[in-house]
């Protein structure tokens, strides 16, 4: 298996699982029902797939104040991924992810949506900005 690494910026914390991969930005308030943790937008390219337990790898996040209450409550009740890859986090994605215990990653040295696909799968250590790929 071909394992590339990725550096970048963290927040703090480990994870690690398999990839959900959207080429979209990603709101948490409208895009995911948060009580299952599915995509329900139909315009969205993860439509119908869960981010429960996933490496979700997105652009960004949309809106503001929804994503920073619903991430937090998604760990709290067992819906919300793993750990967050961003090509550029906002303020408000990093708040609920360290609210929630959400491992995240941005500003990677590499594009993630480029380099990781659905079902490769990813170690996060967001102390130290690593992101480790083993493709599938």
């Amino acid at each position: 298996m071909k394992k590339i690494i990725l550096r970048g910026r963290g927040t703090t914390g480990k994870a690690e699982g398999v990839a959900l991969v959207s080429r979209e930005s990603m709101s948490f308030f409208s895009d995911v029902d948060y009580r299952t943790g599915k995509v329900v937008s139909e315009v969205h390219d993860l439509y119908g797939k869960s981010v429960k337990d996933t490496i979700l790898v997105f652009r960004s996040a949309k809106g503001g104040t929804g994503t920073a209450m619903r991430i937090p409550e998604m760990a709290r009740i067992g819906t919300a991924p793993r750990g967050i890859i961003n090509q550029v986090a906002n303020p408000p994605v990093v708040e609920a992810a360290i609210m929630g215990g959400i491992p995240l990653v941005d500003r990677l040295d590499q594009d993630p949506i480029e380099v990781i696909e659905t079902g490769d799968y990813v170690r996060i250590d967001a102390d130290a900005g690593i992101v480790e790929v083993e493709k599938r």
